[in-house]
């Protein structure tokens, strides 16, 4: 539960404080200006008080990851578990880098050759052999 006290914490927490109290204050002005004959802050009167459930259901969320994150049952041993071992560690994300993969260009069907996507297919070698290069710098 310490975890929940830290500086940071304590900002979130009464951040949460005083946004429902704003939201439920909000919400009786417009039900007292709807008691006095406006028609409209029928609604605002419900809304408000969604929005501070809305609060208090995101700061309960944070809550629950902060205190899951740091639980150490949860960080248990994976290959003791019954499901496949995965394939990164518990604490890595799953990022991946970029696999660069030789293209070679299929031969027509036909066998004809086409001088114009001769040409493009020259050009997007050329691009393709300088990749800091701007197409203007193209020498064909």
């Amino acid at each position: 539960m310490n975890r929940l006290w830290t500086p940071a914490w304590i900002v979130r927490h009464v951040a949460m404080v005083v946004l429902v109290a704003g939201c439920l204050g909000m919400g009786w002005w417009q039900v007292t200006r709807a008691a006095g004959g406006n028609a409209i802050s029928f609604g605002y009167a419900i809304e408000w008080p969604v929005f501070a459930g809305f609060v208090i259901f995101v700061w309960w969320r944070e809550v629950r990851q902060t205190l899951r994150a740091a639980d150490p049952a949860s960080s248990a041993d994976p290959a003791a578990s019954a499901g496949p071992a995965p394939s990164v560690t518990a604490g890595t994300p799953a990022v991946r880098r970029p696999v660069r993969v030789v293209r070679v260009p299929s031969a027509p069907a036909d066998g004809a050759d086409d001088a114009e996507l001769a040409a493009y297919n020259s050009y997007l070698s050329w691009l393709n052999a300088n990749p800091g290069a701007r197409p203007g710098d193209y020498p064909g």
